[in-house]
């Protein structure tokens, strides 16, 4: 694609005015994109614009959106010219892929740039819950050291971890569990297990598991999967962490099992909606919160924001992205 560099012309005055490159396309982005990051992947003929207006709105081609962002219908109809949409992970539940489809519209996400980071998140959930870090650590910082012995520290070798999802991030989670000296199990209807961790059915796992680590995708099917009967069918005790999506838990069934006994300990990452509206269940003593970051490590932003730029370059230049979400 020929194109002309911008450079810088006069007017016959002192003031010096910028000559753009005429076949320059803008790619917007909708949340906290790093232009430093995002910039030298997209090349000189696309301009990034970190903070856009309304007429950058009307001219972009292309949108690197990050997960909090709301993509609807209203915000397609400001972008008469958009041609990809690029997420920065995977979840496309906060984008409107009915309407992407309509216009033709390829939703890109960037598998495998969080896989380590949200792996790592979901053990130090289970770390932070099984050592019993929150009320210790309150302990001692009130001065009642002796106090210790009232809080019994858990293990994790020996113990049998329950893995709901097996994609990269739980098959991730299930090698490091591995190196702790755990017992693995995994069930998903739609991945390949190797048969020595699978089980046959999410019953077989609810009753087997000390600690059990949701990684799915937020389905019709999968809404409120931690509810009241399945805990009911959990060993009394067990330790459940979600980084995966907030909806797949319902909080006030987890919240009296916490109250009981019957649930050791809550990890949450991840709320519906997000930011979250206050639940009781986030003053428990034996819950640990995080504001849905644990796949926003360091090297994981800068990894997803390069595949995201990537897979929008491929795009504007008619290449085949690598990871398509939508237009199935």
């Amino acid at each position: 694609m020929g194109k002309r560099k911008a450079g810088i012309w006069h007017n016959g005055s002192d003031r010096k005015i910028i000559m753009t490159n005429s076949t320059e396309q803008i790619v917007i982005g909708l949340g906290p994109v790093a232009s430093s990051v995002v910039q030298p992947i997209l090349g000189e003929a696309i301009r990034f614009i970190p903070n856009p207006s309304e007429s950058d709105f009307q001219q972009a081609t292309g949108a690197i959106v990050r997960a909090a962002y709301v993509f609807d219908k209203a915000i397609f109809a400001k972008m008469p010219n958009l041609k990809v949409i690029a997420r920065t992970g995977v979840g496309t539940d906060l984008v409107d892929l009915t309407e992407a489809d309509q216009r033709k519209i390829p939703v890109l996400i960037t598998p495998g740039s969080n896989t380590n980071a949200v792996a790592e998140g979901a053990f130090a959930h289970i770390l932070h819950l099984v050592k019993r870090l929150g009320p210790l650590s309150k302990l001692v910082a009130e001065g009642k050291f002796n106090d210790r012995t009232k809080y019994p520290v858990g293990d994790l070798e020996g113990e049998v971890l329950g893995v709901i999802g097996y994609g990269r991030i739980g098959k991730r989670v299930c090698e490091i569990a591995k190196a702790f000296g755990m017992q693995v199990i995994a069930f998903d209807p739609f991945a390949q297990i190797p048969s020595e961790i699978k089980v046959a059915s999410l019953d077989e796992l609810l009753e087997k598991a000390n600690v059990i680590t949701l990684h799915i995708p937020l389905t019709e099917e999968s809404k409120n999967l931690i509810d009241s009967k399945s805990i009911a069918k959990m060993k009394t005790g067990v330790v459940l962490v979600n980084c995966s999506r907030g909806a797949l838990i319902d909080l006030d069934a987890a919240l009296t099992a916490l109250n009981s006994g019957k649930i050791g300990g809550v990890g949450l990452d991840v709320f519906d909606p997000e930011p979250p509206i206050h639940h009781p269940i986030f003053d428990h003593e034996n819950v640990a919160l995080t504001p849905h970051v644990m796949g926003l490590s360091i090297k994981a932003t800068l990894a997803t924001s390069v595949d995201a730029a990537q897979g929008v370059r491929d795009v504007l230049e008619g290449r085949t992205p690598k990871a398509i979400a939508n237009l199935k």
